[in-house]
């Protein structure tokens, strides 16, 4: 058998397809060894087509995609509860498949430096891009915007809603945060399933996550609105924490909450260490003995995680942080585990304490023997606007507000010294002679 047949032969072997393949799937296939054998018949090598017309580079996630074929024979086994993703997260940009008619404007409370901002954004909103603006019920009873004369213009426009109790699931389509990072962490509380588009401006006091500066506003929203802007996915975690079932209690319902920065599991009030159990897909990994552990998002790796040892991730990584607190071990190092694996921590049987759990700084409630906090990455992640692009807004943040590698230049030399120029036979000594 000849090298065409032995193709053609492997070929057929590789389109026997199981009951359950679409006829799209044989179509994709047909074309691809189409493809093959064309190129067979060219006679042209595989770096000679490279050369000629260079290969489009398919990426999934963050990286180049893998070939699926190993050799003449091997490839990877086909798995149902596979999922391939094709659009690279660093190339992902907004698009609006109808005009945005609602907007949802979330400032910063206890600032009064943030009024100004705020009635200016609001009425440009009404007037300027007719659109239905909502605020949070408590703006309305602000004093120092009840004394604005412009807001009183306004004031009967806006929508309200109560947190808790009014589900905006389905009336808001862009989200515009006003403040610090607390705002953002605010707007991903209330969507506890799919986020809006969120535009977060830098009036606040760190403003890691909030890009955009709002002396340009105007121009900036209108770009945003007409669909011209970059996109940073922020990955949230599903944190569910399931209570032991005792027998002369009513069973307490489960925590089901999302979280856009980090979990974190501490030892409270107690004097005595945490004694944490940790299981990464059913399988006990170890137990943390400190002040507690950190889990965090990608997002989260700049916020306690950072503050307590870990690494920081950019958010279009696919991860997830596990940071302890204060370990009483000189070599329990922060790590970090694929974004698709299930995370279980629960209080040691022989624990002296129990521990305490907050999810974003919120909600913070005690974990008794018996319970169990599960964690995993969620399908709803925040898709947070970009000023510039993905890598250009991160690093800009690291060196503004976390002062990223910042030190002191060294200062050049007028005239080089005989060292540098000094080949490798040269020893010390003879150098310490002419010198």
């Amino acid at each position: 058998m000849n090298e065409r047949d032995l193709q053609l032969a492997r070929a057929m072997v590789d389109l026997e397809l199981d009951e359950n393949a679409s006829k799209k799937t044989i179509v994709i296939k047909m074309h691809d060894k189409q493809q093959t054998f064309s190129n067979t018949r060219c006679e042209l090598t595989v770096d000679y087509l490279e050369a000629v017309e260079p290969r489009r580079r398919t990426r999934s996630l963050n990286a180049p995609s893998p070939v699926q074929q190993f050799g003449p024979c091997g490839r990877i086994m086909k798995n149902s509860a596979m999922i391939m993703t094709i659009q690279d997260p660093a190339s992902q940009r907004l698009t609006w498949y109808k005009p945005p008619l609602t907007v949802l404007v979330i400032k910063k409370i206890r600032d009064n430096s943030v009024l100004p901002p705020f009635v200016q954004l609001v009425t440009w909103l009404i007037r300027e891009k007719r659109m239905v603006v909502f605020v949070e019920a408590s703006v309305l009873e602000d004093p120092a915007l009840a004394r604005d004369l412009r807001f009183r213009e306004i004031r009967d426009k806006l929508k309200t809603f109560k947190d808790g109790t009014d589900d905006l699931q389905d009336r808001i389509d862009f989200i515009v945060c006003l403040g610090g990072d607390g705002t953002l962490l605010y707007a991903s509380l209330l969507f506890q399933q799919s986020v809006p588009p969120v535009m977060a401006f830098h009036l606040g006091s760190l403003g890691f996550l909030t890009p955009f500066e709002f002396n340009n506003f105007r121009e900036q929203v209108t770009n945003v609105l007409e669909g011209h802007a970059a996109l940073t996915l922020r990955s949230r975690l599903r944190c569910i924490i399931t209570r032991k079932e005792e027998e002369d209690k009513e069973p307490r319902p489960p925590t089901n909450l999302l979280v856009l920065n980090e979990v974190v599991v501490d030892r409270g009030p107690s004097p005595y260490l945490s004694n944490i159990d940790l299981f990464i897909e059913g399988k006990h990994v170890t137990s943390v003995q400190g002040d507690g552990l950190i889990v965090s998002t990608p997002t989260g790796s700049t916020a306690y995680a950072v503050a307590a040892g870990a690494s920081m991730i950019h958010p279009s990584v696919p991860a997830i942080m596990i940071t302890p607190i204060c370990p009483h071990s000189l070599s329990f190092r922060p790590i970090v585990v694929p974004a698709g694996v299930e995370l279980k921590i629960s209080v040691s049987p022989d624990s002296r304490n129990t521990s305490w759990v907050s999810f974003d700084g919120r909600s913070r409630q005690e974990l008794f023997h018996g319970d169990s906090l599960r964690v995993t990455t969620s399908i709803y992640p925040v898709p947070s606007i970009c000023a510039t692009d993905q890598i250009t807004d991160w690093f800009d943040s690291l060196a503004e507000c976390l002062h990223w590698n910042v030190r002191k230049k060294q200062k050049h030399l007028d005239e080089l010294s005989d060292l540098t120029h000094s080949s490798s036979n040269d020893t010390l000594d003879s150098l310490d002679r002419d010198s």
